[in-house]
């Protein structure tokens, strides 16, 4: 087990110095008034936010960027989408909350409408992403005491090293990056380790017959989308079925459209035990995530033994209700899939001794910076703002482009020109 470790469209010329245009004083007030009062816990681009719609943003200046982040998936149907905006909008002038006290007649519909989509029995609704990995983490402990047979408070669950699921303290538990554990200890024990795509590796941690679960990204986002080799998830459904532990998919950041299939374990055509989705489900309009499973997981959790006030408010059933139909009727998976194909290509082409490693699939992709006393991911990241496109590094020397699933060709083709001229603009 791994232990924790100490285009042709014509374009404005780009500027060639890291970041020329400083923010303007209105920015600097609100990055200002942000850090008096805001606790210190983001390092957010240097750039103040008003408006968005579709794949754009524009600052409080008025200046239009490609937003090309996406709040980290969570608006792979674009900002403002109207259909989610009316849903939201009807919604909140009727009801928004009765907590689980009492029955709304919103939840059900939509629980129905999850079920039938996804193939499960049952959907337990949460509020974020994190929320619902550690639900998914409790259904299967209580699925290992319950049907397992493991001994209380025996249960263990497997991580893969560079996970990420959050930042509550099972999450930070799990995790292998320091800026993610260090100063808060102590953890939660029954947690394991083992390195990512490495079937040999999981067939020895399943053997304990404690292990309740494995819970993996079908594609690793925050460690920079890394993509397993093929098969790994085929690999990963023979063997849970074999020592038979629960397989949970997160499918937070992947899941949704975002590779170009409904979710990641799609492309391989498995079935995980549970799944975990968020972020996209909300549309960008409000917290809302979810767990799905089947009855004999879903069903060991009794009431007052797991719940959420928000969980499940109707506004949120509403948002999350819409959004999916906007994914799934708009042909947004089969854009995601084309215009990642588009992407990928263009970013090929780019200077070898600048983009070191291209990856990705559909329009979750990432690209390596090599590492120079020059230049880094963040100082590229700051030029393509400059030149209007939003995205942002992640462990130093990866920037991801995830764009909103709803990018028009033309839109792809002006914003692979930026991409191409800033990365060029740093060749000597």
């Amino acid at each position: 087990m791994f232990m924790r470790r100490t285009s042709t469209l014509a374009r404005p010329s780009l500027s060639r110095a890291f970041s020329d245009a400083a923010p303007t004083a209105t920015q600097q007030l609100i990055i200002d008034r942000e850090d008096k009062y805001g606790a210190h816990n983001y390092h957010p681009l240097p750039v103040a936010l008003s408006r968005g719609q579709g794949v754009h943003v524009w600052d409080v200046d008025g200046k239009k960027y490609f937003d090309f982040l996406a709040g980290y998936s969570a608006m792979n149907q674009g900002h403002c989408h109207p259909k989610i905006l009316s849903a939201a909008i009807d919604q909140a002038k009727r009801l928004t909350l009765t907590s689980r006290a009492f029955h709304n007649d919103i939840l059900g519909e939509y629980e129905e409408y999850m079920s039938k989509i996804f193939g499960y029995n049952k959907l337990l609704p949460m509020n974020t992403g994190v929320e619902a990995g550690e639900t998914a983490i409790k259904l299967a402990r209580k699925w290992a005491y319950k049907v397992k047979g493991v001994p209380e408070n025996k249960a263990k669950s497997i991580f893969c090293v560079d996970n990420f699921w959050g930042r509550t303290l099972s999450a930070c538990s799990s995790s292998s990056d320091p800026t993610c554990y260090e100063g808060f200890g102590p953890f939660m024990p029954g947690f394991e380790l083992i390195p990512y795509d490495d079937l040999a590796s999981l067939e020895k941690a399943l053997q304990d017959p404690n292990v309740c679960s494995f819970m993996v990204e079908p594609i690793q986002g925050e460690a920079g989308v890394v993509l397993p080799s093929d098969g790994y998830l085929k690999g990963v459904r023979e063997l849970c079925d074999k020592y038979n532990v629960l397989w949970i998919a997160d499918e937070v950041q992947s899941g949704l459209g975002r590779t170009g299939k409904r979710l990641a374990v799609d492309w391989e055509n498995v079935r995980p035990d549970m799944i975990t989705i968020g972020k996209a489900l909300s549309g960008g309009f409000f917290p809302v995530s979810a767990v799905l499973a089947d009855d004999e997981v879903m069903l060991g959790i009794q009431p007052g033994e797991h719940g959420s006030t928000f969980g499940g408010n109707p506004l949120a059933c509403r948002i999350a209700r819409a959004a999916m139909e906007v994914l799934e009727t708009e042909g947004l998976y089969e854009n995601s899939r084309v215009m990642g194909e588009t992407l990928r290509s263009e970013l090929r082409k780019l200077p070898s001794d600048i983009v070191t490693t291209v990856r990705g699939r559909g329009l979750f992709n990432g690209i390596v910076i090599k590492e120079t006393n020059e230049f880094d991911a963040w100082q590229v990241c700051l030029r393509l703002r400059d030149n209007g496109l939003l995205a942002k590094p992640t462990h130093g020397h990866i920037i991801r482009f995830t764009p909103p699933l709803t990018i028009t060709a033309p839109e792809m083709e002006e914003a692979v020109g930026i991409i191409s001229d800033t990365i060029r603009s740093f060749v000597k």
